[in-house]
């Protein structure tokens, strides 16, 4: 039984033990009344008390009714705590009418005793489902800063090592090794690169600290490092995209795209004697927007699955999404690693539209980069 379990029914005891101790101080006080009949119909009330509201909460599970509710799971809340009471109330008359635990003076038909017990015992189950549902905003808001945190906390680290690996020296003498070789051969496409190599440090060192960006900018980024890197592979490097226009403005984690491209060429692409293919494809999948990002090779034994690229990414899908997002690094059968990555799809996408001139700005770059290739 797991800890947030059994703090469940410490809770749960507690609350009806003590429920139970202030009906026996007002009968007590008020009543002078300690009778076993009071003890026995205490006991019931108790016993199906617990019984109920432990099915109430198994219900609100299984019709997914977890704080915080909108529309007409509200309406869905309270027909179900409706109905508990209605059971609850039933059970108890039909039980104390068939046990004969009533005092005679009051004899009564069965209806009779549920509707007082309707109005008796409803208001108690109410507070139970008031202070549950409490327990649980108060808790989702607590998770929900400590996520905030978590992901902050990641996203600077993220920054860090990504300024890292961009302006460490290996990096920056390549750039400029491949920079100064065009100058006399191709000063167009150096000053060209000049400029993607600025987008890229600039990129690293003003990372946004929103939690998500648009696949637009995310892509704007890695067509300028892949263009860099095209020119020291050279033939060895082929760059492929199959974009959906639609999925342009969906947002995406920051950087992790282009962290993802940085492990490819590191680990796949520069270690082939041949260089290799790398393709980018963003679709709709059913309900999810699938990011998928395919290289030339195999993943090796000794690659580490839990490398900073790897981890970063899975920990921020979970952080950003929860279960709703999924991260796959595989092998195919076509002797190409394909990472997959699948993040849903906002409700409103439907009344998001992409400007004409973003559409035409990415699908201009989409052309240049490879004829490059």
């Amino acid at each position: 039984m797991s800890k947030k379990q059994i703090n469940y029914w410490l809770c749960q005891f507690g609350g009806w033990l003590l429920y139970a101790m202030a009906m026996l101080f007002f009968a007590n006080v008020f009543r002078n009344n300690m009778s076993d009949l009071l003890w026995k119909r205490l006991f019931l009330f108790i016993f199906l008390g617990i019984f109920y509201t432990h099915l109430l909460r198994f219900f609100i599970h299984k019709f997914q009714l977890m704080p915080p509710l909108h529309g007409k799971k509200w309406f869905s809340f309270f027909v179900l705590i409706l109905l508990i009471c209605v059971a609850n109330s039933l059970t108890i008359s039909t039980l104390i009418q068939y046990l004969g635990w009533y005092r005679k003076e009051f004899n009564g038909t069965i209806a009779t005793r549920f509707v007082f017990t309707l109005f008796d015992s409803s208001p108690i189950i109410f507070v139970w489902s008031s202070i549950y549902y409490i327990w649980h905003y108060v808790e989702d808001a607590r998770k929900t800063e400590v996520d905030k945190i978590k992901l902050e906390s990641l996203v600077k680290e993220l920054e860090l090592k990504t300024i890292k690996s961009h302006i460490n020296p290996h990096f920056i003498f390549n750039a400029l090794n491949s920079i100064r070789a065009l100058v006399d051969e191709n000063p167009e496409r150096a000053r060209t690169a000049i400029t993607e190599l600025s987008n890229i440090l600039r990129s690293s060192m003003n990372t946004d600290k929103a939690e998500t960006t648009s696949l637009e900018k995310e892509l704007n980024i890695v067509q300028d490092y892949l263009a860099l890197e095209h020119i020291r592979f050279e033939d060895r490097l082929k760059v492929e995209y199959d974009i959906d226009e639609d999925t342009l403005d969906l947002p995406i984690p920051p950087m992790m795209l282009q962290t993802l491209i940085e492990n490819t060429i590191k680990h796949a692409i520069s270690k082939q004697k041949e260089g290799g293919v790398v393709k980018i494809i963003s679709k709709f999948a059913d309900d999810y927007h699938e990011i998928i990002i395919q290289n030339t090779g195999k993943i090796s034994d000794d690659f580490n699955t839990e490398g900073f690229g790897i981890s970063s990414t899975k920990n921020r899908l979970a952080l950003l999404f929860g279960n709703k997002a999924s991260f796959e690094l595989k092998d195919t059968q076509k002797n190409m690693v394909e990472a997959i990555i699948k993040l849903p799809i906002n409700e409103h996408k439907e009344n998001k539209t992409v400007s004409q001139e973003t559409t035409k700005n990415i699908e201009t770059r989409l052309k240049v980069l490879p004829n490059h290739s």
